[in-house]
């Protein structure tokens, strides 16, 4: 009698742990320049298994970007909501973005900004997922607003869903301007002048 055929290794390895390090090379390397030998290496699998589990190097992208969508922590929205006073949480949430643009030159900003954004129009599916998150960080920041509006901290005519979004903007002009090597503290110099933007009623 033949022997039974064998069934495929079983994976001995985490997934969330190994999305985590795709991320990180995705991030250094962008989609284009990040290679199999790259992804296969920081993430400690074969090149059968990557594809067995993601199914190719596109897949495991898509794979990276939700999984840093669902669970990466947002140092700017953290500090936003933490803070009582409305006008703190906007410094908080730009202060923040200053520290992480300008303290981690390696990466200068968020996954989203400096790798999926520019393989949005290159890669299939990323640039719905990057829709996706902008919509969501709107809606996050907003909610801050509607709930100052809801406690009277706020005007019931406050714009918030548009304030978000210029909130939002502005964090990714920082961002930018660090990575052109502008300092923290010539980013600074104007930060009460953009709160009080954010904050003004007066619709032009």
């Amino acid at each position: 009698m033949a022997p039974s055929k064998k069934v495929g290794r079983p994976r001995n390895f985490d997934i969330d742990t190994a999305l985590q390090c795709a991320i990180h090379v995705f991030w250094e390397k962008g989609y284009d320049g990040a290679s199999m030998k790259d992804l296969t290496q920081a993430m400690g699998i074969n090149s059968p298994s990557l594809y067995s589990v993601f199914g190719d190097k596109k897949g495991l992208y898509i794979q990276a970007i939700q999984r840093y969508m669902n669970n990466e922590s947002c140092g700017p929205m953290d500090a936003f909501e933490s803070e009582e006073s409305i006008e703190k949480a906007i410094c908080a949430f730009m202060k923040a973005t200053l520290d992480y643009a300008t303290e981690t030159p390696e990466h200068l900003g968020c996954f989203m900004t400096n790798c999926v954004s520019t393989s949005a129009g290159t890669v299939e599916g990323v640039q719905e997922l990057l829709q996706e998150a902008i919509l969501a960080a709107d809606l996050r920041l907003a909610a801050r607003f509607d709930s100052e509006k809801n406690a009277g901290n706020l005007p019931e005519n406050f714009p918030s869903l548009e304030r978000a979004r210029l909130m939002f903007d502005l964090r990714q002009g920082y961002v930018l301007r660090a990575r052109a090597g502008t300092s923290r503290e010539a980013m600074l110099s104007d930060l009460s002048f953009r709160v009080q933007m954010i904050l003004n009623t007066v619709i032009i």
